[in-house]
């Protein structure tokens, strides 16, 4: 078969969104789809009830309500069909009081910056969102980021701010309010605020579960805004939910149209006829390329520099979804797709020689946005523009990987809107749930994360432990230190290193090995 055969026999077109999904470089053979069917009429049947408010997600006893944000009337109760419409306005409002200075600074005027502090999908969503859709020369705001508990980073960007902290308006993202990061980053921000002389609460939103920790706070300090977060939304998913809804409408992004491109995306990935749905047929193609248990990376190479941040947010998305050691009867399978990736053509020079040399450990999705710029482009030869030769990299690194038998899918879109990245962004959402169908596991809890949480909390709990010991003994190694506590003393080195390197009461002094470093400890330091 021709290659030009293959692109139209495996080319899905949604003509009314000028979206495509090219999966002709993909070399599955012929009989995939029907053996697959069997797996495909499961998960069909497991994405209705999902959709139709079953309990996706047991370890919580939990819905997953993500596609409903874009389509209230598919919540399966009244209660929350309103609540969905409630926040949409709700967010428009408030935003609307911000940029007409209805909402001011406590020294007045009008809130120029916008400062987010979050983690994960708190911070991803949002961050995809200004970086592909928000120009900074026309935004009624200029967006911040708190998104890591790095107190470098965190001056960092509040030296960025710098005398315009007046005017800033800190929004903290967390459903609980007790994630470390988000809680550190607020703190970090209220001091900054204090230092300047300004009442934090006055300056600060919360986006938060009801009844949470930083609900009850936000709500005793008096903060300028509560807005609810579902417990029915993970984070990963919850872009167009009031986590990243706050932010779109305070940076001045249309959410109408990413709501609407979305909706629509979810019709088209909802329907049975597989050959029609780009969504199961991609699930499929991850699949197929990774014999069902990941065994291919995924490298996502969006053409678009507004899209650098794609393959971050789908980093988050893929693996924190599908990345589970157990499947749903209990049974070990360890699943997962590594996804890395940047953006084209950069990244050609980055690694597309190992891509298309080394080893064959992954399969591309190239995001094309078809049209280069929305004005007339300077031509840097006759007739030929940058975006022209943006085009020629896209088409030819394309060629080259599969002429070296690695393969690739494409995913075209008209142009970069708010309505065709909510359509890409739902086009993998259910991809992933798709995928997570066909291999038998619970694409809506993340046990790992929490794993991590929970070691992070006893190595803080074993460094005051350390400190204190420490601050007994006046001088000790890891050894010494290890055997008052009883504890692992690689751990308790750990721990007296990171002493010694931010407190100035602890100092090192370096022996020929880890075990024999003395560190001693200056009350009066």
């Amino acid at each position: 078969m021709s290659l030009w055969k293959r692109y139209q026999d495996h080319f899905i077109r949604y003509a009314d969104m000028g979206i495509s999904l090219d999966i002709s470089r993909m070399k599955f053979p012929d009989d995939f789809m029907a053996k697959m069917e069997p797996l495909v009429k499961r998960a069909y049947v497991e994405m209705r009830d999902l959709e139709g408010g079953s309990i996706a997600n047991p370890d919580e006893k939990r819905m997953v309500g993500h596609y409903w944000l874009r389509n209230a009337k598919l919540a399966p109760m009244p209660e929350m069909r309103e609540e969905i419409v409630r926040d949409i306005a709700d967010c428009k409002a408030f935003a609307g009081e911000v940029h007409a200075g209805k909402v001011a600074p406590e020294r007045g005027g009008k809130f120029t910056h916008l400062l987010i502090v979050g983690i994960g999908g708190s911070a991803l969503g949002p961050q995809l969102i200004a970086d592909a859709l928000v120009d900074s020369s026309t935004a009624p705001m200029i967006t911040h980021f708190f998104d890591n508990t790095d107190p470098d980073g965190m001056a960092r960007t509040l030296a960025g701010i710098g005398n315009d902290l007046s005017k800033t308006l800190t929004v903290v993202i967390s459903k609980s309010g007790g994630t470390p990061e988000t809680r550190n980053g607020m703190l970090v921000a209220k001091a900054a605020y204090e230092k300047a002389g300004l009442n934090f609460s006055k300056h600060a939103v919360a986006v938060t579960g009801v009844g949470s920790k930083m609900d009850n706070v936000a709500k005793s300090e008096g903060w300028l805004k509560r807005f609810p977060m579902t417990d029915w939304v993970g984070g990963r998913t919850s872009v167009m939910s009031t986590v990243g809804l706050v932010p779109m409408t305070l940076q001045g992004a249309d959410i109408d149209a990413l709501l609407s491109g979305a909706a629509t995306m979810d019709e088209h990935t909802r329907g049975q006829d597989t050959s029609a749905n780009a969504a199961m047929i991609m699930a499929l193609m991850w699949h197929y390329v990774g014999g069902g248990k990941g065994a291919k990376d995924m490298v996502i190479l969006p053409y678009k520099d507004r899209l650098v941040l794609l393959s971050k947010y789908l980093q988050q998305l893929v693996m924190e979804s599908l990345g589970k050691e157990l499947d749903l009867d209990g049974k070990k399978v360890n699943q997962g797709i590594a996804v890395y990736g940047n953006k084209g053509s950069t990244d050609q020079h980055a690694y597309v020689q190992q891509l298309r040399e080394g080893v064959n450990n992954f399969f591309a999705t190239f995001i094309e946005v078809r049209q280069a710029a929305p004005g007339p482009q300077v031509e840097v030869e006759p007739q030929t523009t940058s975006g022209d030769y943006l085009q020629g990299l896209l088409r030819g690194t394309r060629k080259a990987l599969y002429e070296n038998d690695r393969e690739s899918m494409t995913v075209s879109l008209p142009v970069l809107n708010a309505t065709t990245l909510g359509a890409v962004i739902a086009l993998f959402e259910r991809a992933v749930g798709y995928y997570a169908s066909l291999v038998h596991i619970n694409a809506y809890h993340q046990p790992g994360v929490e794993a991590g949480k929970k070691a992070a909390a006893t190595f803080l709990q074993l460094f005051a432990s350390v400190r204190d010991a420490l601050a007994a003994a006046k001088s000790a190694t890891a050894d010494q230190i290890a055997a008052k506590l009883s504890g692992d003393p690689e751990e308790i080195y750990h721990c007296l290193t990171h002493l010694a390197a931010n407190d100035s009461r602890a100092k090192v002094t370096l022996g020929n090995s880890p075990g024999e470093d003395l560190f001693d400890w200056s009350a009066g330091a």
